[in-house]
């Protein structure tokens, strides 16, 4: 079998383009083409946009039109064989007209007068006949070497000499490079650049020197389209870097010396003031807690009848040989259900402040399953019958039973302590919603109710549990005469409540 003379004689790509081309060339068909690279032109000076049809033919019938990025921002518009000058931007009218000597060729070109940086950017030609229509893309870059570089030498700064670097009328934006007598690069200090009016850019570039060797620096600026450079040199006497003194380290380290001796008085004269701050503070916290003091006397009234008031009404005491009948009040202690016996002091407290003592029983003399609490309740609170001693009933107390000192929260909490407390401090604060509760034998803070919202009256609260389990307030003339700090330097923990029937849960952040 022989082979095509078609296939011998040209390649099968090359007979794909020849069709093309004979149907383009034998149909009405036309394609629209512009330069692939950027148009490059001066400012103020003039340039053309050309474009030409493929296959040639005469365009003079033909619709041209060239355009920015929308149609209808016309630099140019050719119909009828007429200029449409009522179409074309205000800023080309007069500026712009059409190169049309090789028109019946199919190559026109539009010239542009008086170029602006605003001609800056892309355009578009557009023919057109009858329905038939094509378009090509151009690019447009407008260059201006501005003056400059200018270099000035400003003065030492930083043990340098500080130099700017400045040019004007520049477009776009040039590249600046500051060079070392060498040739190598140098990196700006810093570098601002502005725009005027006409678009045209201002720019300045700084520098400082401290190497004595680079004695000539210059500076250049170029333009990134057109790369053509302009370069200013300087060249900077010896005598002009600052000397450096043989004094200033020692100076700056008498000086940062004198700083530390300084601040040194500062703080001790600070810290004086603060000590006699605070001297004054808690004389005057003593003196207001030394009027403080209360004399308790417990209420045999209201006692429960199983419990043994003094005749003083100082001391109460379970006795040995109770006998646990239905009379007996219940509660819900830390250790469980049990029978507690209660008392309450004849005082009642509605404002102010108020400290008063009391000892219990030592820990060895506490039998098995005896247990004290003792602190506040309401003067209307209900003793009798079964009831709950925590502070959701609104009973603010610390207990003690099995060896364990504990809250009477919702989730009772054990406490742990330095010594037992065998005399018990407690310090109401009506305003401030405090009441803190202190070991007199060590001195020690045990635990501190915060952010109490006191409602109604509230009077001394005490409970035995045990036979043979006592406790005793102490006379206010008994008193320890160190009375304890208030709540305001005890590190505690708050209970906040809007409501005394529903409070909070508390914390303790008991001091060791």
């Amino acid at each position: 079998n022989m082979a095509s003379p078609l296939h011998i004689s040209m390649p099968t790509e090359l007979l794909s383009i020849l069709l093309l081309q004979a149907a383009i060339w034998g149909s009405d068909s036309f394609i629209v083409s512009g330069p692939s690279e950027p148009i490059v032109a001066k400012l103020g000076s003039e340039t053309v946009l050309p474009c030409q049809v493929d296959p040639p033919m005469n365009v003079e019938t033909m619709e041209l039109r060239w355009f920015r990025s929308q149609y209808s921002e016309v630099v140019y518009a050719y119909r009828d064989g007429m200029a449409q000058v009522e179409e074309q931007l205000v800023d080309f009218k007069g500026r712009a007209e059409l190169v049309k000597d090789y028109i019946s060729e199919g190559k026109v070109a539009v010239r542009i007068h008086s170029l602006r940086v605003s001609d800056n950017g892309m355009y578009k030609c557009f023919f057109k006949r009858d329905n038939d229509f094509e378009e090509a893309t151009l690019e447009l870059k407008i260059i201006s070497l501005g003056s400059g570089p200018h270099i000035l030498m400003v003065g030492p700064e930083d043990e340098g000499i500080r130099l700017t670097c400045t040019g004007k009328g520049w477009f776009p934006q040039p590249e600046i490079q500051w060079k070392g007598e060498g040739g190598e690069k140098l990196p700006s200090l810093s570098e601002d650049e502005t725009q005027d009016d006409d678009g045209l850019f201002q720019t300045e570039a700084s520098i400082i020197i401290r190497d004595r060797s680079k004695r000539e620096v210059s500076c250049s600026m170029k333009n990134p389209f057109f790369g053509q450079e302009q370069v200013e040199t300087i060249s900077i006497p010896e005598s002009f870097f600052p000397r450096t003194s043989p004094w200033r380290a020692a100076f700056a380290v008498t000086f940062f010396m004198l700083l530390i001796c300084l601040g040194a008085v500062v703080l001790l004269a600070w810290k004086k003031k603060q000590a006699k701050k605070r001297v004054q503070n808690a004389k005057d916290e003593k003196e207001k807690e030394r009027q403080a003091k209360v004399d308790v006397s417990l209420d045999k009234n209201t006692a429960h009848r199983s419990l043994t008031i003094s005749g003083d009404g100082k001391r109460v005491s379970l006795e040995k040989n109770v006998v646990q009948n239905s009379d007996a009040s219940k509660t819900q202690g830390t250790g469980g259900s049990g029978t507690i016996f209660s008392a309450v002091g004849q005082n009642c407290f509605a404002t102010g402040r108020y400290y008063w003592e009391v000892k219990v029983l030592g820990e060895k003399e506490m039998g098995h399953g005896a247990r004290w609490a003792l602190g506040i309740c309401p003067e209307t609170v209900n003793r009798t019958g079964w009831f709950v001693e925590n502070t959701e009933k609104n009973f603010w107390l610390v207990a003690y039973k099995e060896g364990k000192v504990t809250t009477l929260t919702s989730k009772p909490e054990s406490l742990s302590l330095r010594s037992y407390p065998e005399r018990i401090g407690v310090f109401l604060d009506w305003e401030a919603g405090d009441l803190s509760f202190y070991n007199m034998v060590d001195g020690s803070h045990i635990y501190s109710y915060t952010g109490i919202n006191f409602c109604g009256k509230f009077q001394p609260y005490f409970s035995l549990q045990g036979a043979g389990t006592s406790m005793t307030v102490c006379s206010a003339s008994g008193q320890t005469e160190n009375v304890p700090s208030s709540s305001a330097e005890t590190s505690v923990t708050h209970l906040r409540n809007s409501d005394t029937d529903v409070p909070q849960e508390t914390n303790t952040l008991l001091s060791p």
